[in-house]
């Protein structure tokens, strides 16, 4: 009795196979109305979330699979899953600077901080986390799905005392390193959508980190950083840090300014969440050794800005 092969039947060859099947697992999760789309365990997919915007940093919402091409160390990739207004579940981290440089703004920063959660979390379904850092890298809220937790450990959000001041060796702003706390110790293990929001002059004393590290753990987390500059300082060492961390995980830079409030940035940084297309494709290189890969992720029509990571961790 001769066995059915389901690859030979359609004249497919295995990555052909495996590039049908998870197209149809994005397929039925979705109509199924499930969150996380399930695949097969060798199946490895790349996921890419993304923001179009125009040369005014208007956000373009109604872009198809089609307006899209995706290149994996310059070689052309087919996108096997698309959504638009990604409804995945939302992990968000704020990462909030209150060394003594951030005393003057840091009230605005927990006011902007309050609104914004209140008006993004989804309770039961999205998670967010506190982190504060100075001269320490200190969890003032673990993950939770609870407004209320959340308000309350934002109101102890706060710079050092004089006696920790006094009492303090080493560095003052570790910056660097909260960003690499929170991408290995939570982001690393969660799925869907996840986001860091940094407020920050983007000044970095005492890490063990440094900047390509903080980087790098989020980019092996599949994060995003929004990055915020806040500060009555001008520093261009810390603006361009808050830049590259932005960029390269591919999210947005936002400067708090006379023009543009904290809570004007959190309203972009709320839009620009809601409006991500989320794209998915299978490589047609193996994973053979672990190791970054470049990603070059463009819309068809001109004059459109994609903001969207340029490499990935591919793990063996």
């Amino acid at each position: 009795m001769q066995t059915f092969n389901p690859l030979a039947a359609r004249g497919l060859s295995r990555r052909e196979f495996a590039l049908t099947a998870a197209g149809l697992f994005w397929s039925n999760t979705f109509i199924s109305g499930q969150d996380v789309p399930i695949f097969s365990s060798d199946v490895k997919v790349v996921n890419i979330l993304a923001n179009v915007l125009t040369k005014n940093r208007e956000i373009v919402r109604d872009l198809a699979k089609d307006d899209f091409t995706i290149l994996e160390n310059g070689r052309p990739q087919a996108i096997t899953y698309f959504a638009r207004q990604s409804d995945l579940p939302l992990t968000v981290g704020l990462l909030i600077d209150t060394s003594m440089s951030q005393r003057r703004v840091l009230d605005a920063e927990r006011g902007a901080s309050f609104r914004f959660i209140d008006q993004v979390l989804r309770e039961n379904k999205d998670h967010f986390f506190l982190i504060q850092f100075d001269m320490n890298v200190q969890f003032r809220q673990p993950l939770t799905t609870s407004r209320r937790e959340l308000d309350a450990a934002l109101a102890f959000v706060e710079t050092p005392t004089r006696a920790q001041l006094l009492n303090q060796s080493g560095g003052g702003t570790l910056l660097y390193d909260a960003v690499v706390t929170a991408s290995k110790d939570v982001m690393k293990s969660q799925q869907g959508r996840k986001a860091l929001i940094v407020l920050s002059d983007g000044e970095d004393f005492g890490s063990d980190s440094r900047l390509s590290d903080a980087i790098e753990s989020a980019q092996r987390a599949d994060t995003l950083i929004y990055a915020i500059l806040f500060s009555d300082s001008n520093s261009a060492e810390g603006r361009r840090a808050m830049m590259r961390m932005a960029k390269e995980t591919g999210a947005g830079f936002f400067e708090v300014s006379k023009k543009q409030g904290i809570e004007q940035v959190f309203d972009l940084i709320q839009d620009e969440l809601r409006s991500q297309y989320s794209l998915g494709y299978v490589s047609d290189v193996p994973v053979r050794i672990s190791e970054f890969r470049k990603i070059q992720l463009t819309a068809k029509p001109k004059n459109l800005i994609v903001q969207a990571r340029d490499r990935y961790w591919a793990k063996r």
